[in-house]
């Protein structure tokens, strides 16, 4: 008896941050785009207790213990419906870790989906969202997936109309970063100004109701890229040479390291791959088209139903 679920990426086309608040966090206009690499969460009975396993690309950096965020989700849910959290939770890993793009989080929203399903506790969608946005400001996105804009600190989501595909190139960095000390450096960068209360660019806005790519590259921005340079110097030339390949926009993915970039089509993604996988400046690439759906459930065993 067991249930999977899939989770994607994101990408935030527009990443605007405001002063630090009392609370330490940071009040965000953020603009998600979820994208088509993806995770999958499958979870099955344990008699013997909670435990996270996972495989694929980079998972020996994933933790196995309670502060995954696919576990964190689980006792959540058990702790809320009264339900004892004997479940092996398996992650079959293929977003970048510690990327910027939000797999953490998307192993959350999809371990809380999973076990919803096995459980059945009848939870409403919006009961879900909300023990989403206590484990984390990308959970919820990861959970309803689409387009979105996120505010508060990202956990506040309106759901944003997107006219097309759009088309990205992912290169992935050689080490992580770490999002707090991302964000340290974003206040370290900012001491002594105005920083001013972010707002979404209705223009950005615009392009994405559109599904127009080259008006998306003029707008695209991220108020923490500054800060990732700091800590990561060496993505400028990662950002560099997929503009050198004709790439439309190129941008630090969220608080990085994973560096995105825009193209026009899919033959521009591919060139731009191509480009980056050759130009040393990189670990990996990988392309994608958003937006992607959120978390979903693929396989069922309790109802027997199976998704392509």
């Amino acid at each position: 008896m067991s249930v999977t679920v899939r989770v994607p990426a994101k990408v935030n086309v527009q990443l605007a941050v405001g002063p630090a608040r009392p609370d330490g966090f940071h009040d965000l206009a953020n603009v998600f785009l979820a994208v088509g690499l993806y995770d999958e969460v499958t979870v099955t009975p344990s008699p013997g207790g909670l435990r996270v396993t996972c495989d694929g690309p980079d998972a020996g950096q994933v933790p196995l213990d309670r502060t995954n965020l696919a576990a964190r989700a689980a006792l959540a849910l058990a702790e809320r419906y009264g339900r004892t959290p004997d479940v092996h939770l398996h992650i079959a890993k293929d977003i970048p870790v510690a990327g910027g793009m939000a797999g953490g989080s998307a192993d959350g929203a999809g371990a809380l989906l999973a076990c919803d399903a096995l459980w059945r506790t009848g939870a409403s969608r919006e009961e879900l969202l909300d023990i989403c946005a206590e484990l984390g400001s990308d959970v919820p996105f990861s959970f309803v997936g689409g387009a979105a804009l996120g505010t508060g600190r990202g956990e506040k989501l309106q759901p944003l109309e997107v006219g097309g595909a759009f088309h990205w190139v992912f290169a992935m960095a050689g080490r992580g970063l770490s999002t707090p000390a991302v964000f340290r450096e974003f206040d370290r960068l900012g001491e002594g100004t105005n920083i001013p209360a972010p707002v979404a660019s209705q223009e950005l806005l615009d392009a994405l109701a559109k599904g127009d790519p080259d008006a998306l590259a003029a707008t695209v921005s991220n108020d923490l890229q500054p800060a990732a340079l700091s800590l990561f110097p060496e993505l400028a030339g990662t950002l560099a040479a997929g503009r050198a390949a004709g790439a439309l926009a190129a941008l630090v993915s969220g608080s990085g390291p994973t560096t995105a970039f825009l193209a026009r089509d899919p033959e521009s993604a591919a060139a731009v791959a191509g480009a980056l996988r050759t130009s040393g400046t990189c670990r990996s690439v990988r392309t994608a088209t958003g937006p992607a759906p959120g978390a979903t459930v693929i396989r069922n065993d309790r109802s027997q139903t199976f998704f392509a």
